[in-house]
Order: structure tokens, then C-alpha cells, then sequence
């Protein structure tokens, strides 16, 4: 049997060993958080030895960034799945940014840092989640601009529309179910975007101009 390994100055690792370690680090943090998660810990769950976490990982920042990383891929991964190439620029922005958002709503790692930063505000998990809005805005962003070169919709600012758009999405997701106990449903939330938004954005009809 054949076995990937991973050398060291010193010694050679299974690589599973690192497979094992994200595992284990990726549910210390969906538990406890990351103020919460040790490397010892890690190193319990993941069945290894301490030492052996840092021939992969610097320390637990090292760790956590990359355990962010991946959540953000999984996202991305998510807002790309929802592109139907035969529908229209606004019908999928507004799947984008709903299945992106019910991603990040549902996701027990978003969740524990969103309550992690609300209750002791950690800037580690602050900065993962802000990590998280940048990149569903660039995202947004790179998907106005190619429409924007397509004629789809008029000019604007791209990264400010895209911020806009996240914002607004934000507020009728989670703000608005938080405040007042009555979630919208995808319907509700399209037909709110598209009064609050499309109209300002579809390019308009040659007897207008």
C-alpha cells in the first residue's frame, strides 16, 4: 500500500495526519469558537500529538485562517451553483445573494462567530466574518461589472452597488427576523429587492434616452 507523505527536516507524516487536524479544527471552532479552541484540544479531537499540529500549522491563527478560507471556497462555490446562464442578470443576483446568505445563516461556524463577536466580540471572529462580507461583495461585484460590459445594466459603481446590494440583503435576511420575530420568505425578499433596486438599475428603453 501507498502512502503520500509530507517531509520534514526531521521526519516523514502521513499526510492523512493534516486531513485529520482541519477536521478536528473545523469542529473545535463550529463548538467552542475560536477564543474557545486550543491546540491542545485540536490535538485530542484530531488524535494526534500537539507537536505534530505545528509541522502543518504555525499556530492557531494559521489554523483558523485556513478553516475561514475554506468556508469562504464553500461559499463561493454555493454563489457560482446558483448562476443559470439562461436566466436574467437580476434573477440570478437576487439567488446569489439569498443562497449565499441562508449559506452563511445556517452554517454552524458562522453562527458560533457571529455569536462569539455579539457576546465577547473576539477580533479574530470579527475579522473572519468580515473576511466572509468582503468576499460575497467582490463576488457581487466582478458579476455587476461583466453585466455592466454586457449592456445588462446601466453604469454605476460596481463595488458600491455590490455593497449596497449585500446590505440590503443583510437587513431582510437576518436584521429584519431578529427585530421582529417574522422571517421573509425568498419570494418577499425578491419582490422587496426588485422594488428597491432593479428599477434603478435596468437599463432604459431607447424612446427614454
Amino acid at each position: 500500500m501507498t502512502f503520500l507523505v509530507f517531509w520534514s527536516a526531521e521526519r516523514v507524516v502521513p499526510i492523512d495526519k493534516r486531513t485529520r487536524i482541519l477536521a478536528a479544527a473545523e469542529r473545535s471552532f463550529m463548538l467552542f469558537g475560536y477564543k474557545g479552541t486550543t491546540m491542545e484540544q485540536v490535538a485530542k479531537m484530531a488524535n494526534v500529538a500537539k507537536g505534530t499540529i505545528y509541522l502543518f500549522f504555525k499556530n492557531k491563527e494559521d489554523l483558523f485562517g485556513e478553516i475561514v478560507q475554506k468556508f469562504i471556497a464553500m461559499m463561493r462555490q454555493r454563489a457560482e451553483a446558483a448562476i443559470d446562464p439562461n436566466d436574467t442578470f437580476f434573477n440570478n443576483l437576487q439567488r446569489v445573494l439569498y443562497d449565499v446568505l441562508s449559506f452563511r445563516k445556517e452554517h454552524q461556524l458562522a453562527l458560533k462567530l457571529t455569536q462569539e463577536v455579539r457576546d465577547i466580540g473576539t477580533d479574530a471572529a470579527r475579522a473572519a466574518l468580515d473576511e466572509f462580507e468582503n468576499a460575497v461583495i467582490s463576488f457581487i461585484e466582478q458579476f455587476i461589472t461583466k453585466a455592466i460590459n454586457n449592456g445588462k445594466i446601466t453604469p454605476c459603481h460596481p463595488r458600491l452597488t455590490a455593497f449596497v446590494m449585500f446590505k440590503l440583503y443583510i437587513a431582510l435576511v437576518f436584521e429584519w427576523e431578529t427585530k421582529y420575530g417574522q422571517p421573509l420568505s425568498e419570494q418577499e425578499i425578491a419582490e422587496l429587492f426588485d422594488r428597491y433596486l432593479v428599477h434603478g438599475l435596468q437599463p432604459r428603453q431607447a424612446e427614454e434616452r
